[in-house]
């Protein structure tokens, strides 16, 4: 993902609530298959991550990332954005990205 892009992508993520939470539990199969479904219907999905002082949130982060396919696109403090880009999703020109609907 080039410079420009994942800029334009910070700037439209931050308008978004998390979509999914990561909880003391960790990144269990439930946590992957719910992030899967977000990225797969918005392809762009902020997750708040969960208070673990032993790991780093730019590792959590790109433990998902590698787990679901997709790219980082930011990390701030405890919340990071992932984007994949999902070609099966219909558009039209001149529609909304699915993360703003």
């Amino acid at each position: 993902m080039r410079g420009s892009e994942r800029a334009g992508l910070r700037a439209e993520a931050h308008h978004l609530d998390p979509t999914v939470h990561l909880g003391k539990e960790g990144m269990t199969p439930a946590l992957i298959a719910s992030l899967e479904d977000a990225l797969r219907t918005r392809e762009l999905v902020k997750v708040k991550l969960g208070k673990q002082e032993d790991v780093k949130p730019k590792d959590v982060a790109n433990a998902l990332a590698l787990a679901t396919g997709a790219a980082v696109v930011q990390v701030i403090g405890r919340t990071t954005t992932l984007y994949r880009e999902n070609p099966d999703l219909r558009r039209k020109s001149g529609d909304l990205p699915p993360w703003r609907k």
